[in-house]
């Protein structure tokens, strides 16, 4: 082989190179972003989340895309909408503005993971198995269990031993709370 063929096919292949990476490089990742609310009530929790995941390495646009849907406090919209993202095969589904979210995503599919954030006991309304082996493609927060609460109010009592009486303010509809809390008064 002479040089200049050898400088050409060497050339060539440096020249190539990076399209052949760029191609090797896997498609980005698609997040669904799954909310019972209305997308101006929201607006904090979208930004929010978009910082976490910025902040966990994951840049939107770059890394990431994000594929929002809204049911604008309209319940009956939520299957429609999880199976959307389904169909869109979304990596992974984030469930937020309430239990219904999770529900509806839930219902949509068993195989794309789901994490959501409730404020109800996720045992009790059927999101997952148990709190400590959730089972399945969901798992979450709850920030509010009932079951939790009797521990929280321990490591209450311990970090401030002198407590004379806690309150407790939240919506007396939750079946929740009529069921372990008696209202004052």
């Amino acid at each position: 082989m002479r040089r200049r063929d050898f400088i050409t096919l060497v050339g060539g292949g440096a020249a190539a190179w990076p399209f052949a990476a760029r191609a090797q490089q896997p498609p980005m990742a698609v997040v669904g972003f799954l909310s019972g609310r209305a997308r101006e009530e929201s607006a904090d929790d979208a930004a929010a989340f978009r910082q976490g995941l910025n902040e966990m390495g994951y840049v939107t646009g770059r890394d990431v895309a994000l594929q929002y849907r809204w049911s604008e406090g309209q319940n009956e919209r939520l299957p429609e909408l999880a199976a959307e993202l389904v169909r869109r095969q979304v990596a992974v589904i984030a469930a937020v503005g309430g239990n219904n979210s999770a529900l509806a995503a839930k219902a949509a599919t068993a195989n794309i993971p789901i994490v959501f954030t409730s404020a109800a006991d996720p045992v009790r309304i059927g999101l997952v198995a148990s709190l400590n082996r959730p089972g399945g493609n969901v798992t979450g927060v709850s920030w509010f269990g009932s079951e939790s609460l009797p521990k929280r109010l321990e490591i209450l009592g311990e970090l401030v031993p002198n407590i004379k009486l806690a309150v407790l303010l939240a919506n007396p509809n939750s079946p929740e709370l009529a069921e372990n809390f008696q209202p004052l008064g």
